[in-house]
């Protein structure tokens, strides 16, 4: 009788093991989808459309009457840039403020856009590289970042505010708020 009964707890004991193991299995598989879930981005509605044109010319001074560009701020005071043909955003996958790889202590704005924008947006890099492109929303020029390589992946990066909050700011204008 004892082999049978301690045969019995063998299995008793395999077959605690077997649960246990099957718990610590389904456990890790929500918690992975959980923290992958959370990772994902619902799309960013712009209150304003965020409109993106190349810049020809850059001119001192205010843009005169009836020209194609936009009056903004440089280092010497107000500037005209004269845009070419651009593309409109409505919505971005993706719109937050990130630490910055390049720039130790600094922050970066990562936009991703969707799909939809991508190609247009790649088109528009592609034949603006070394040069400026204006992120204007309402009318108001937001920032002006130089293109140094064709984007063709929909993910840009807007380098150079100062620190967190000039970044959270710049998130909040590319929105339209």
């Amino acid at each position: 009788m004892a082999p049978a009964k301690a045969a019995d707890q063998h299995r008793s004991a395999l077959l605690v093991m077997v649960l246990t193991l099957g718990l610590l299995i389904a456990a890790v598989a929500v918690t992975g989808g959980m923290i992958a879930s959370s990772m994902r981005t619902r799309p960013v509605t712009l209150a304003a459309p965020l409109h993106i044109y190349p810049v020809t010319q850059v001119n001192p001074g205010q843009c005169p009457a009836g020209t194609q560009g936009i009056t903004g701020q440089s280092g010497m005071g107000p500037t005209c840039y004269r845009l070419a043909q651009g593309i409109a955003i409505h919505k971005v996958a993706d719109l937050r403020v990130q630490k910055s790889p390049a720039r130790p202590g600094g922050y970066d704005v990562a936009v991703t856009l969707r799909p939809i924008d991508r190609e247009a947006f790649a088109s528009l890099t592609r034949a603006t590289v070394g040069r400026d492109l204006a992120f204007v929303v309402r009318n108001r020029l937001v920032t002006l970042p130089r293109v140094d390589m064709a984007i063709t992946d929909g993910k840009v990066v807007v380098t150079g505010p100062p620190d967190r909050t000039a970044a959270n700011k710049l998130v909040g204008q590319l929105k339209g708020k």
